[in-house]
Order: C-alpha cells, then structure tokens, then sequence
C-alpha cells in the first residue's frame, strides 16, 4: 500500500478537530497534535484507525471505563489511553 505521509498527516489532524462533540474535538484534536509528526507511517495508520470508532467509546476509553467496542491494544492506542488533556 502506498501511503502518503504528509496527505495522512493532515487528515487525522482535521478528523481529529471535527469530531463532533466539543470534548472529543479537544480531547482528540490535542492529542493528535502533539504526536502526529513523532509517529511512524505504522502508527499513524493505527492513529487514522481509532478515529473510526465513535467518540462515546473513544471518551470512555481514555477515561479507563468499559467500552462497548473492542479496542485493540498497540502504541497508539496506549498513548491514548493515558493521555490528559489540559486546557490552556
């Protein structure tokens, strides 16, 4: 599969901020934005992969409460799901 990095990149930053509910554009839009230019073509993949899942079971998961989607454990989704946003 031939992906382009760059075109990716700016996809799940723009996903990542036009989520639909105001938390989760923070919450994911901040998230995405401080790791996008530090993971791998892999990563990155994985990344575009968990902004299918729906922000309820995305809020509950970096929350640690039980989803009613599996989610599949990897660095992305580790990274996630300890991630805290602050708000400045």
């Amino acid at each position: 599969m031939n992906i382009n990095i760059q075109d990716l990149k700016k996809k799940i930053i723009y996903r990542s901020a036009y989520r639909g509910s105001k938390e989760m554009d923070s919450l994911l839009g901040s998230f995405s934005k401080k790791y996008v230019n530090i993971l791998n073509e892999e990563d990155l993949v994985c990344l575009s992969k968990l902004m299918d899942i729906d922000d309820e079971n995305l809020y509950k998961y970096n929350q640690g409460l039980k989803t009613t989607v599996k989610i599949n454990e990897n660095k992305v989704t580790k990274l996630f799901r300890y991630f805290v946003y602050k708000k400045i």
